[in-house]
């Protein structure tokens, strides 16, 4: 059986314990759903339950499907690197084998300089932090100097934060342009670059507002994406998939607020007349509460999404197909910010399936682009082997 719409959902940054190589990126131990079902004492999760979840491996408080709706397995990171874009540029059938980097102690001064000499403003900043923490602490003197401020975090990213009345969006755009230009090399490495507006006339008012603009890598290879398009198929990218993939491949970007956006995003897509993929990504789960360390934050976002996927059922249809999955870990229980070297699940799901069963575990994500490759009859990406035969 081929489907006409395959819907593939990456609950970003959730992982379903340690690696094998967990220990050589300092991950030893990590296991998020793990840790936030313990520290939750039980996950209320009745959808990804019945879907099979706890079938991959229990989680305390989801019950084992003694049928369950979905195939299921996990799947192992095979690139080296545990950031956003090597999960899904892995996901969509390549193998990455020079990370990204990340700057834990700020960028190097020459870079720096360099910035500050093409752009005509000073830097502050320039260390790791929360984006609504550093405009807090550095917005008024930005606003008084004109300096712009740059960050990171535990991925890699350079991120430049101004106030829209002191550094107008064209001039801030152009900035972030000549940082992308300046990073593109080897020796800094940097995955994306992103515009963080931010409006407000005193610290505690300050708020960064929805004209983001984010400035990435396109991905080295072609990837499914590719030739999915090229092959007149339609690649809705929902969230930050877009972005993550620099637009390439991409037919139509549909933007969103948050993960439970994200949800309505794609219910909405169930509506259209479409024959491809739909990719969303739910990025709530990292960024504002794995990379914060909050477990409960997270714990009741997964609850959340649990529910809103209830929704999602009876919209299918008989040659629909939906995969869940993710693209690396963030134990908001381990130590640090970082990103957590982990497997992550993976749950297929179709309305011709009478119990789902175990599928053979995956040495690289590039197995789901594989089997989306299979299914629409599209050259195979180079690694991953499709799945297409067992589901």
């Amino acid at each position: 059986m081929n489907f006409k719409r395959i819907f593939l959902i990456v609950m970003d940054s959730v992982g379903i314990g340690e690696a094998p190589d967990a220990e050589q990126y300092g991950d030893k131990g990590a296991d998020t759903l793990g840790h936030i079902a313990e520290y939750m004492n039980g996950l209320n999760m009745p959808n990804m339950a019945k879907l099979g979840l706890s079938n991959i491996r229990e989680i305390k408080g989801v019950p084992k499907a003694k049928r369950p709706l979905a195939h299921y397995s996990k799947m192992q990171e095979a690139s080296v690197g545990k950031d956003t874009m090597t999960g899904h540029w892995e996901l969509m059938g390549l193998f990455i084998d020079t990370p990204f980097q990340t700057f834990p102690n700020g960028f190097p001064e020459e870079l720096i300089e360099q910035l500050e000499k093409r752009t005509g403003r000073k830097v502050i900043g320039n260390k790791p932090a929360s984006g609504t923490e550093i405009i807090k602490e550095l917005g008024q003197q930005h606003m008084e100097t004109g300096h712009i401020i740059v960050y990171t975090s535990a991925d890699s990213v350079l991120q430049i934060a101004c106030h829209e009345k002191i550094v107008p969006l064209d001039e801030l755009y152009k900035i972030c342009e000549i940082a992308r230009e300046l990073t593109l090399n080897e020796k800094y490495m940097v995955g994306r670059v992103i515009a963080r507006p931010f409006i407000g006339s005193e610290p505690n008012q300050f708020e960064r507002t929805a004209n983001r603009r984010d400035y990435a890598l396109k991905p080295f290879e072609r990837t499914v994406l590719n030739e999915l398009k090229d092959h007149n198929f339609d690649v809705l990218a929902v969230g930050k998939i877009s972005d993550i993939f620099n637009g390439e491949g991409i037919t139509q970007s549909i933007k969103t607020k948050s993960n439970l956006d994200g949800m309505d995003r794609l219910i909405d897509t169930f509506t259209m007349d479409f024959t491809g993929l739909c990719f969303l990504n739910l990025v709530d789960f990292d960024a504002k509460y794995g990379h914060r360390r909050d477990p409960e934050g997270y714990g009741k976002a997964l609850e959340e999404f649990d529910k809103r996927l209830g929704e999602v059922f009876p919209l299918m249809k008989d040659d629909d197909l939906l995969i869940i999955t993710a693209d690396h870990g963030n134990d908001p229980v381990h130590h640090g910010t970082d990103h957590t070297r982990e497997f992550v699940p993976l749950l297929i799901y179709h309305k011709g399936i009478e119990v789902g069963r175990s599928l053979p575990q995956s040495k690289t994500f590039a197995d789901v682009g594989a089997t989306i490759a299979h299914n629409f009859a599209v050259p195979m990406p180079k690694h991953g082997q499709s799945l297409l035969p067992f589901i």
